[in-house]
């Protein structure tokens, strides 16, 4: 019986760590796992700090939540403007705003999973 109550009660704070991309201008400053379609990506490679942008369900400008990687961290990335293009992925991290716009600073691949890889896998929420 114990088993199974930690199982639920993990379940129940799983479900309430895990937010929608749209739902995350609602936790800024909190650790949290947002999930959601990248809907664009863009790296920018002439501006200052070289950024990628990973949009989730909208498209830039009218994106609802952004995974920002630094250029100084991108090489552990690989090209995640190609490598997460079109695909659903959940990362975690804390959510800041910038410009009015919920985003994530992400310095890790670990932080950045396709939905895909996570069936059968412990996800691990950092709080």
């Amino acid at each position: 019986m114990t088993s199974a109550r930690f199982v639920i009660t993990s379940l129940v704070l799983l479900l309430f760590a895990f937010c929608t991309a749209a739902g995350a201008k609602d936790h800024v400053g909190e650790t949290r796992t947002i999930c959601g379609k990248v809907a664009s990506t863009h790296f920018a490679s002439k501006s200052k700090g070289e950024p990628t942008f990973l949009n989730l369900d909208e498209p830039y400008s009218k994106e609802v939540f952004t995974i920002l990687i630094w250029g100084s961290d991108r090489a552990k990335f690989g090209t995640p403007e190609t490598k997460y293009k079109d695909a659903t992925v959940c990362v975690t991290g804390k959510i800041t705003s910038y410009r009015g716009k919920p985003e994530i600073i992400t310095t890790e691949p670990s932080r950045v999973v396709r939905t895909a890889e996570m069936v059968g896998k412990r996800v691990l929420v950092h709080s």
